[in-house]
């Protein structure tokens, strides 16, 4: 699977279909999320899949699992898959791709999905031989906490288990990031906009080299390899472009602190260099992933 071309005809419940600030339009971001934006990470999750070998022998549990894509994708090997998320309307989404109540799937899925952290994972019939934290570290929402739910999350796995932690690659590497410092800006505008900067109410700051190797140690994991995998983000269109980055809750604090149309008006702006003469909008990136073992 690679990232697709998509444009949706879904809920809109914002300024030019884009969803309200004040968390009324949650639900129609996390539909955005699921059927626009969480497809990126396709190449991601296929290259960890496939070197870790995932398949019937293995018992995953994924931290900020979201809409459940990631979670399907192993499944489809074979996997027993379970995931934990804080976000209810992506989680919401996640069960009817995973548990569906309807047709001759019904009742087959042997998906555990749970609102919360690790900790809702707590129990003897339950234990893991792959953890897995996709959710690119530089997001500061993720970032914060993330080791301690690594921490509850190893307690639950089998030792030696590998724990999978993904991050933005080299910012030069990325596209995406150039758009991203539009968030970053609009949330704070005295902020200074380099590499070195500290995290920030904005969600979001360029990746150092050593992030990932850094959260492993903070968990007190043992790092045992890595890896770079493309992941280019493009959509149909502008506005395809614009609720799949507004999906992923990088532009938030933006959109708390600053007029929403000028949040869409810089945004445009940020994404109009990436878009192609046939209106489709392309940005190649590459993500980074650190394969870490519990001790």
């Amino acid at each position: 699977m690679t990232p697709t071309l998509v444009q949706h005809g879904l809920q809109r419940s914002g300024p030019s279909g884009h969803p309200a600030p004040d968390g009324s339009g949650s639900g129609a971001r996390a539909r955005d999320w699921a059927e626009i934006q969480e497809r990126m990470l396709v190449p991601l999750y296929e290259a960890v899949y496939q070197r870790l070998d995932v398949g019937p022998h293995t018992r995953l549990l994924a931290l900020g699992c979201g809409s459940g894509l990631a979670l399907l994708m192993a499944a489809a090997r074979g996997a027993q898959v379970s995931g934990v998320d804080m976000d209810e309307p992506r989680l919401r989404l996640a069960r009817e791709r995973l548990a569906p109540e309807e047709g001759p799937e019904a009742g087959e899925s042997t998906a555990c999905l749970a609102h919360g952290g690790p900790e809702c994972m707590d129990s003897p019939q339950r234990h893991f031989n792959l953890v897995t934290a996709f959710h690119p570290v530089g997001c500061v929402s993720t970032v914060e906490g993330l080791a301690s739910s690594l921490q509850t999350a190893t307690t639950l796995a089998e030792r030696g288990s590998p724990v999978v932690l993904g991050g933005w690659g080299p910012v030069e590497r990325c596209a995406t990031a150039g758009v991203l410092r539009v968030a970053q800006r609009l949330a704070d505008p005295s902020l200074p906009l380099d590499r070195t900067m500290s995290p920030t109410a904005a969600g979001w700051r360029p990746s150092s080299r050593d992030d990932l190797e850094e959260l492993a140690e903070r968990a007190g994991l043992r790092p045992d390899g890595s890896g770079r995998v493309a992941c280019p983000f493009g959509y149909a269109d502008l506005p395809s472009a614009m609720r799949g980055l507004l999906s992923t809750g990088l532009f938030d604090a933006a959109l708390q602190v600053a007029d929403p149309a000028q949040v869409e008006k810089e945004l445009s702006e940020a994404l109009h260099p990436y878009q192609r003469a046939d209106g489709t909008v392309w940005m190649p990136n590459v993500f980074r992933y650190l394969i870490a073992r519990t001790r």
